[in-house]
């Protein structure tokens, strides 16, 4: 497959994954803002496992559009890819700190796996890293768009089956 067709594959999925975003909070019981903040804070982890890697795939096919193609492409998508990642992964820490401590207990056997995924990123992101500098192959970079769809479907699946959180209001 090329890289165009991966990219563009991968957009569709995200855009199709920020659509159920929608289906999310449309067949929630209650509105948005009666949610729980740990159910509002998964419902921040879809979109932006979803939002992420669709901005990655558009720049990574304007980048496609240059003919020649630059020997950096990949380098840039990746360079790219963490000015995304950088905000988004600030502003998650943030809440997740407003949600305090026990937010995490509270996820139970959940939490092991919430662990696993903030390792599993900061290795993705490390690998951009090493993208950015070193090599700057396109499969580097597509992994890290991979990654985030994938954490992306694996959100909206636990939202859909899992019941919501107990709302404090």
């Amino acid at each position: 497959m090329e890289p165009g067709e991966a990219l563009s594959t991968a957009a569709q999925i995200a855009v199709a994954l920020a659509g159920f975003a929608g289906v999310v909070v449309a067949f929630r019981s209650r509105s948005l803002h009666e949610w729980s903040p740990l159910d509002r804070y998964r419902l921040w982890l879809l979109l932006g496992s979803a939002m992420v890697p669709l901005f990655a795939c558009l720049f990574g096919m304007l980048l496609l559009t240059i003919k020649p193609a630059p020997l950096s492409i990949w380098r840039w998508g990746s360079g790219f890819w963490l000015l995304l990642s950088f905000p988004f992964g600030f502003v998650t820490r943030r809440r997740l700190l407003e949600l305090g401590p026990t937010a995490i207990k509270e996820l139970g056997t959940y939490r092991y796996l919430f662990y696993l995924v903030g390792s599993a990123g900061t290795a993705v992101g490390l690998l951009q890293v090493y993208n950015l500098l070193v090599p700057g192959v396109f499969w580097f970079f597509y992994a890290a768009i991979i990654f985030q769809v994938t954490i992306g479907a694996l959100q909206f699946a636990r939202m859909i089956l899992l019941p919501p959180q107990p709302s404090e209001t």
